[in-house]
């Protein structure tokens, strides 16, 4: 037997230290010794000769025996488990035997760079058999290498004694264990197994149909092919067979902390199929149309300049703007853990510092080009570049590099117009803003599919709004041909580019019928909503302004239930005048003809900024100053607003609703000094006040709330988001922000309770508007449910379908349950239940 043995890097690419690799279980050595390569092929390939002995049923790893007993664990990207095999070809079967530089593994770059954490793809040296690394790991760190190149050696020692580990000693035990793991066991668990033994000093063995493994065994742990459901037998032998056995049980019994999150939305996860792509429904609705990549235009800039001093000086004030643009969003994203954000922020930040970059520049400049223009200039030719190279982990980097210059370009012109987009298309952008959102509504799209975003943002609100399908939070770049047909099933969260004609001919059928049903109902919406039981529920509606509240009386909506008064101030220069404000606030009023009105005094801060009126940087701007808190900084502008809403007419159709209300001395504060206004105004009757409940202290605090308000509004965004203490503009956390989980749903129990007999009680968050929710809320005693215009008559339909008393019997027992997705079962089997006659 050969004394050495040279390891090959599977792949064309940059090699890392296994220490610096961003997932303790490889960069704390869990799995082995060994080192890591970030790759810039396609096709990893074998190391060494050697034998097949597992390769992931999810395709994400390979795992080869060498003649001399090492085993290597080729492991593409981190994470890479939970894409279940998508964007990845098996070249290879176990017990295949290949030669060194055989293709293993075939892996689409772009698709696994934007899905999983990293593309750092680890080489694990699992079982090392009596071999030892010289020198351990890479001396190679940050140095391009080619496949085929030797990376690592292996040799034999010496001598060997002390290979073979002693069996522990002390008593055994066994204990059966049904396996919960949703990826079943793969690499990582399988490395926390043989971690967990090493660690009590046990031999730990598993079996499962007559199979015995040692789990000191990384590839017969993975081959045991272990899923989600199966029942296992753990067998420990030492001194600690307990510890081992509860750990062990733990590990693989439990859910792993870093699987996909449950998803959040009413209806149950839509089954992936072949071709299709899935995200969160931010606007429910069917759609069919020709996929159409939006890209917001470049700023307006100057061409030409004869000043080229001129020229250089304005270009380095706009790359020092921008830079400290850049750095403040770096360091808040690293406060927030946000670490994909991160690094995104650090890429432009070099790119900003690039010397080539700055240099073509000014050599467009002396050539007579405006900063703006230059800049443009050379990022085009650095864009064209990248993509002539052929390598698509450099091509992806494009879309950074556009984004760069369009910041830079930002403060050298004017904003340019939203580009024009064919009627009935399916739009697909990595994210809109709410200008951008409007203007694209009015050219009448079939629907909307965002790669970032979340169901809370603003964006999502505008399209439920509009009645707009909308899936946010694809978590993909989607590389559909421009103008192929798509079907959008914003129900079921899926899109499926290039459906077959039946699909596509389904589709139409459905939404046809659908349309239908929504003309049924928008004629019923006329009519109170009365609960099987004899309750009646106003259903009001969310509006941003008088267009829309004129859309909500069209629907059948007996109100509003919100005005986000917001929309007003942003993507403009400075703050409305009162004159403005009175028009917007009076359109609404007349709109719903006497029918109450309720507008929600400026609530800006956190995700919603005004550039006119800058805050001051904090580490969390949810828990900064925003919605009343602005009162005490910003008296003069909340001044204008009140006395916008005083000159309304009539005052008896409007309700002034206060946000981020925490308790009632704000509340005390705020209904003073508009009695104060109106004084001054000559107005001798004051319109009704109310606080919106958006933070468990204000729930908590409901009974003394409602003992001076003329009403409650429950916020089930904010209400979520601060109870389970998960930022709602995070696409990560967006499908985990559940308003079913039983702590929110107790706070919603105790403001109502708190309410009784004192003043009602609404609901103007999401949560109004999903059937399931919807009933739950109703039930706990909620008196007018606020939803987005477009589902007016929906609700009022389903809301004629429940008995609010009945499902009130059942939820003392659900709120006592552990989560949301235990609770959502319950609820979901209730109302799914055939009624008894």
């Amino acid at each position: 037997m050969a004394s050495s043995l040279d390891i090959q890097a599977p792949v064309d690419g940059v090699l890392v230290t296994l220490d610096t690799v961003p997932d303790p279980v490889f960069a704390e050595g869990t799995l082995g010794d060994g080192l890591a390569i970030d790759p810039l092929g396609d096709t990893l390939c074998a190391p060494c000769d050697g034998e097949i002995v597992h390769c992931a049923r999810t395709a994400h790893a390979v795992t080869l025996r060498s003649a001399g007993g090492v085993e290597l664990l080729i492991h593409l990207g981190l994470d890479t488990v939970n894409l279940d095999g998508a964007g990845l070809e098996l070249l290879v079967e176990v017990g295949q035997r290949v030669e060194a530089g055989a293709p293993l593994l075939r892996f689409d770059a772009d698709r696994i760079a934007q899905q999983a954490m990293s593309l750092i793809t680890p080489l694990i040296i699992a079982e090392p058999a009596g071999w030892h690394l010289t020198p351990p790991g890479a001396q190679h760190s940050d140095e391009a290498v080619r496949q085929g190149e030797a990376i690592m050696r292996l040799e034999v020692p010496t001598e060997t004694t002390g290979v073979n580990t002693p069996a522990a000693s002390g008593p055994q035990a066994t204990r059966e264990v049904t396996i919960g793991l949703a990826a079943g066991l793969h690499a990582r668990p399988a490395a926390r197994l043989r971690a967990i033994a090493h660690e009590q000093n046990v031999d730990l063995e598993l079996v499962h149909d007559e199979t015995h493994v040692d789990a000191r065994s990384l590839s017969r742990l993975m081959n045991m092919e272990l899923m989600d459901g199966d029942r296992v037998t753990l067998i420990a032998r030492g001194e600690r067979t307990t510890a081992a056995l509860d750990a062990a049980e733990r590990l693989l019994s439990e859910a792993e902390a870093d699987d996909p999150a449950p998803r959040a939305a009413d209806e149950p996860v839509a089954e992936v199929g072949a071709g299709q792509l899935a995200g969160l429904v931010a606007s429910q609705g069917l759609a069919v149309g020709p996929l159409h990549h939006y890209v917001a235009a470049l700023p307006t800039v100057p061409q030409a300049s004869d000043d080229p001093a001129q020229e250089r000086a304005a270009l380095d004030e706009a790359l020092q703007n921008v830079g400290h643009s850049l750095k403040a969003a770096l360091e808040q994203a690293k406060r927030s853990v946000r670490r994909s954000e991160a690094e995104i922020l650090e890429a432009h930040l070099a790119w900003l510092d690039d010397p080539a970059l700055y240099n073509a520049a000014e050599g467009y400049i002396d050539n007579g080009r405006s900063a703006g223009q230059a800049w443009r200039e050379a990022l085009d030719d650095e864009a064209a570049r990248l993509q002539a190279t052929g390598n698509k982990l450099l091509a992806a980097r494009v879309a950074d590099l556009r984004d760069l210059q369009r910041q830079v370009m930002a403060c050298l012109g004017s904003a340019p117009s939203v580009p024009r987009v064919p009627a009935d298309a399916i739009v697909i952008a990595d994210d809109l803003t709410p200008s951008e959102l409007t203007a694209l509504a009015a050219q009448q799209p079939a629907g909307i599919c965002l790669v970032a975003g979340g169901t809370t943002s603003h964006v999502a609100i505008l399209a439920r709004a509009r009645g707009l399908p909308c899936l946010v939070a694809m978590g993909t770049a989607l590389e559909s041909a421009e103008g192929e047909m798509a079907i959008l099933d914003a129900e079921r969260g899926l899109l499926e580019p290039q459906p077959d004609s039946a699909s596509l001919e389904a589709m139409r059928e459905r939404i046809s019928e659908r349309e239908q049903a929504q003309d049924v109902a928008r004629e019923a919406a006329k009519e109170a909503a009365t609960t099987h039981d004899g309750r009646t529920i106003e259903v009001c509606a969310n509006v941003a302004g008088g267009a829309e509240a004129f859309i909500a009386a069209e629907e059948g909506a007996d109100g509003i239930g919100l005005l986000r008064s917001e929309f007003l101030f942003l993507d403009r220069d400075s703050a409305p005048s009162v004159d403005e404000q009175r028009d917007e606030y009076q359109a609404a009023l007349d709109a719903l003809g006497g029918k109450p009105v309720i507008v929600r005094t400026l609530d800006i801060g956190a995700d919603k900024q005004l550039s006119y009126l800058p805050l001051p940087s904090v580490a969390n701007p949810a828990l900064g100053v925003r919605g009343i808190r602005l009162w005490v900084s910003q008296a003069d502008l909340l001044d204008s607003q009140l006395r916008a809403l005083l000159a309304l007419e009539p005052l008896e159709s409007l309700r002034i609703m206060l946000p981020m209300v925490s308790g009632v001395g704000e509340l005390r504060a705020l209904r003073q000094r508009l009695e104060t206004l109106a004084e001054e105004l000559g107005v001798s009757r004051l319109p009704q006040l109310g606080v919106m409940i958006e933070v468990p202290s204000a729930a908590l605090c409901a009974a003394s709330l409602a003992a001076e308000a003329d009403f409650l509004s429950i916020g089930t965004n904010d209400l979520t988001q601060y109870t389970l203490a998960m930022d709602r503009e995070d696409p990560d956390l967006a499908a985990q922000l559940d308003v079913l989980h039983p702590a929110v749903l107790r706070l919603i129990k105790i403001t109502i309770e708190g309410a009784a007999g004192r003043c009602p009680v609404g609901v103007c968050g999401a949560a109004a508007g999903a059937p399931m929710a919807l009933a739950v809320l109703v039930a706990l005693g909620i008196d007018e449910l606020s939803v987005e215009p477009s589902r007016v008559p929906a609700v009022k339909v389903a809301l004629r379908d429940i008995d609010a008393g009945a499902l009130n019997e059942q939820l003392p027992a659900w709120l006592e349950l552990d989560d949301g997705t235990a609770l959502r079962e319950r609820v979901e089997a209730w109302l799914n239940a055939p009624v008894v006659a």
